[in-house]
């Protein structure tokens, strides 16, 4: 036993080479190693930096591009070579790595300003990029602010990973890359999420921040209202947004923002288009969830087929088909409670600041920015200002030399060496040994009259620089003025417009109210499309004939008047007819539903008919018209334009075409009234604005088809022109009597119809109000029973009562500043 004592070695203190071994508790090695791993990954991988926005990845992969002259302005080069130059001398880490950080850099559906310029597949939100090898990659413009003023001081540099050369720290940045474009990375026990902003909107933030030190977030949010993402969409919720721009931290709610309309060729069918999807999703990711719901969970209903006819040209378009009877608002509801069409996006700005992460909000990110700007700018400013100085230093010795340019010479001949030539001009004319090293250096040819000339000239031009640039170093509010001026000028060159729309208000709120009512599929019920004074288009809800009788005999319309109504079903299409005597079909489903209580229904909630065909400028819904089998039985359609032209338009509705024309109007003509004709008993009446009235049957005009002009109304007289035009029935005692209603603006004036005789067509008819003094012309008319009047908002007026003179004054009435169209019935 003692001799086994003897030979032992102690392995704590020293190996068999006889290096000090050192013994450490595996808890301590693992947690001392682990640490190091992770701040490692914190500084130099995963979080970027709050000044450039940029990990040191990016900001390696730029500094290679920018030094090997990678530039906008010169041809593409493989991807291939820009990896391996990253690699090689900056990055030592994977090449798969160091290209995915690369492509990011290059897609303009993850950075709102791409900072490469990629040539070839750069992958989309569904699928990956080309190998290196297949694409090409030079810098963008916009990654030339990044590093454009590298090349003067204006950043510290370190050296690479193995000493061999230098890189930045951090690049200059001449605009807030971290806001405008985002970031996102994961550490070790921290990560980062970062959402994009519009580059104009951050800039006129940070610029005002400059001006006004103390400025609240309020404030800033009037120039960021909220992010503006790459692929557009909807954002909802902007409570939320603020609570993200106070503390760093916040969760926000994006849409993809679709389009509801008629499938071509199809027959009351609608679909559900996607022309922009939330940030991060792709059109092969809804598509599969849609699938998903569809075949598997069979929670998703009333979908027909889905289309990808996503292209360059068109960009996003995701075609969703509803089956026939689908209410689409309902479906849609669906789609973004069931798939990637409504995603959330946790806000984490977790950043560095002076090595340190921090969370910062929208105030205190654009305070890190600005502070490196100023930093930069006077950076960059004193590395201007010495070499100015020293250029001005040579310029003086050379003028001084000029002046005794013959003596110089002399002495430079006399002098047995260069180093006694040196001394002799310092000694004789007090040089600098800069300025008589580069007097030597200078060719004689350069020692004109002319060259003195120019040597003046640039010494005057030196001392101006050099007084400018002092000032900025000097005075802080220059410095201040120069960083907003420079920020201006980006925003200038750089700027583009909005790409996603805003919804404000708290995120439960704006949720509940955009969720539809109403069943996903709708029975093809009977109901009442409605037109309005003021161009509102919208359906009642479904209804028994029963109940609609009981609303034609009781019901009243608060809001607005009404200027058509026609009965359909809330599968079945309509016409709406416009001004420019054109007609289109549109389907009943997609109109709102107007909200009825107690018998009263109110047009408020009804859909502008501008966004529901594509109107001319000027051009308007003057009246509605039934298709289908309601359309059986009726003459046609009866039209009557400003020019007093008058036709009945037989309804042989094209097919194929959901867009026509119903009557050719004559140059400087457009229809004024549009009224559908149920039997051929009615009583076509013109309103003239020099008050004339002309009524006569429907049986004297005969129908035409499409192209027809129509035939002469009545005669107008020089400078008259038609104001209302309208069939009316004086044989239906459930709607109560005929009334005319005129108004000059001034005074207004209700009639029977039964006072005005009928007379023939294209004549000139008989006067249906007298003029007071002042007054020149009738503005509004209507004829037909229980007339209502509205002003230009659509608020209610009450009428005069009825005046039995059919040539009688009117009496005054507050219309308001605008009368709405026509004054038309309550039904």
């Amino acid at each position: 036993m003692a001799r086994r004592k003897e030979n032992k070695v102690d392995l704590s203190s020293f190996d068999q080479a006889g290096a000090r071994v050192f013994d450490n508790p595996l808890v301590t090695e693992v947690s001392d190693s682990y640490l190091e791993y992770a701040f490692s990954v914190i500084h130099s991988r995963a979080l970027p930096d709050a000044r450039d926005g940029l990990k040191p990845v990016h900001r390696r992969i730029l500094w290679s591009m920018y030094e090997q002259g990678y530039r906008p302005d010169r041809g593409h080069v493989k991807s291939a070579r820009i990896v391996g130059d990253t690699m090689g001398k900056y990055h030592p880490h994977g090449d798969t790595a160091i290209y995915d950080a690369m492509v990011r850099l290059a897609q303009d559906f993850s950075l709102n300003v791409p900072l490469i310029d990629g040539h070839g597949n750069f992958g989309s939100p569904d699928d990956g990029p080309a190998a290196s090898r297949y694409t090409e990659a030079r810098m963008s413009r916009e990654a030339m602010l990044l590093v454009g003023e590298l090349g003067e001081d204006t950043v510290d540099v370190e050296p690479n990973y193995d000493g061999s050369l230098t890189q930045p720290t951090v690049l200059p940045a001449a605009f807030p890359n971290l806001l405008v474009n985002g970031a996102s990375g994961i550490a070790v026990g921290m990560a980062t999420n970062m959402i994009p902003h519009n580059l104009a909107e951050v800039v006129q933030a940070a610029r005002w921040l400059i001006n006004h030190p103390d400025a609240t977030l309020d404030k800033l949010m009037e120039f960021v209202p909220g992010p503006d993402l790459p692929t557009g969409g909807v954002l909802l919720g902007l409570d939320e947004v603020r609570r993200a721009y106070e503390t760093g931290r916040g969760v926000v709610r994006m849409r993809g923002k679709v389009e509801i309309g008629p499938i071509e060729g199809s027959r009351g069918r609608q679909a559900i288009t996607v022309v922009e999807l939330p940030y991060g999703v792709g059109a092969e990711k809804v598509i599969a969830a849609i699938t998903n719901e569809v075949t598997k969970t069979k929670r998703l209903t009333g979908i027909a087929d889905v289309k990808d006819l996503t292209d360059r040209e068109s960009g996003t378009r995701l075609v969703v088909e509803c089956k026939v009877g689908v209410n689409p608002q309902a479906l849609l509801a669906d789609l973004y409670r069931l798939t990637p069409l409504e995603q959330s996006f946790g806000v984490n700005n977790l950043v560095l600041v002076d090595g340190q992460p921090r969370t910062l909000g929208l105030k205190a990110l654009l305070e890190v920015f600005l502070a490196h700007r100023y930093e930069v700018v006077t950076r960059r400013t004193s590395y201007r200002r010495r070499k100015r100085q020293e250029r001005l230093h040579l310029v003086d010795g050379l003028l001084i030399a000029l002046l005794d340019i013959d003596e110089v010479v002399r002495l430079i001949r006399g002098s047995d060496d260069a180093q006694a030539a040196k001394d002799g001009l310092m000694s004789r004319f007090g040089l600098s040994d800069i300025q008589a090293t580069y007097i030597l250096d200078t060719p004689l040819r350069r020692l004109t009259k002319f060259d003195r000339i120019e040597l003046e000239a640039e010494q005057e031009r030196l001392r101006a620089e050099i007084a400018e640039l002092s000032a900025i170093l000097d005075d802080e509010r220059v410095l201040k003025k120069v960083v907003s001026d420079e920020l201006a000028a980006v925003v200038k060159q750089f700027s583009t417009e909005r790409r996603t729309t805003l919804v404000d208000g708290d995120l439960k709120e704006v949720l509940a109210a955009s969720a539809p009512a109403g069943p996903l599929e709708v029975a093809d019920d009977p109901c009442q499309v409605i037109l309005s004074a003021s161009g509102l288009v919208a359906r009642t809800a479904a209804e028994s004939e029963e109940s609609a009788e009981g609303r034609r005999r009781n019901g009243r319309v608060k809001h607005d008047t009404v200027r058509a109504i026609v009965h359909s079903t809330a599968r079945g299409r309509v016409l709406l007819l416009t001004s420019a005597g054109r007609a289109f079909k549109v389907d009943v489903l997609p109109l709102p539903v107007l909200p009825e209580q107690a018998g009263t229904v109110s047009l408020r909630g009804g859909m502008s008919a501008a966004e529901l065909v594509p109107l001319e400028a000027g051009e308007t819904v003057v009246g509605l018209a039934p298709l289908g089998g309601q359309a059986e039985g009726s003459p046609g359609l009866a039209l009557g334009t400003r020019l007093g032209v008058v036709k009945i338009c037989a309804p042989e509705w094209p097919v194929r075409s959901d867009e026509f024309e119903v009557i050719g109007l004559r140059d400087g003509d457009e229809v004024v009234g549009a009224t559908w004709l149920t039997d051929g008993n009615e009583t076509l009446t013109f309103v003239t604005s020099d008050a004339a009235l002309l009524r006569f049957s429907a049986g004297l005009v005969r129908p035409q088809g499409l192209k027809g002009g129509g035939m002469a109304g009545i005669n107008l007289p020089a400078g008259a022109r038609v104001v209302f035009f309208g069939a009316v029935r004086t044989d239906d005692p459930g709607h109560g009597e005929p009334m005319v209603v005129t108004s000059t603006g001034a005074t207004v004036k209700v009639t029977p119809f039964k006072a005005y005789p009928a007379k023939g067509r294209a004549t000139g008819g008989v006067r249906a109000h007298r003029f007071l003094k002042g007054e020149t012309d009738v503005a509004v008319a209507w004829v037909g029973p229980r007339p209502v009047g509205a002003t230009g908002t659509g608020e209610p007026v009450e009428l005069p009562a009825a005046d039995p003179r059919r040539d009688g004054s009117g009496f005054a009435v507050m219309l308001g500043p605008t009368v709405v169209g026509h004054l038309i019935e309550r039904d």
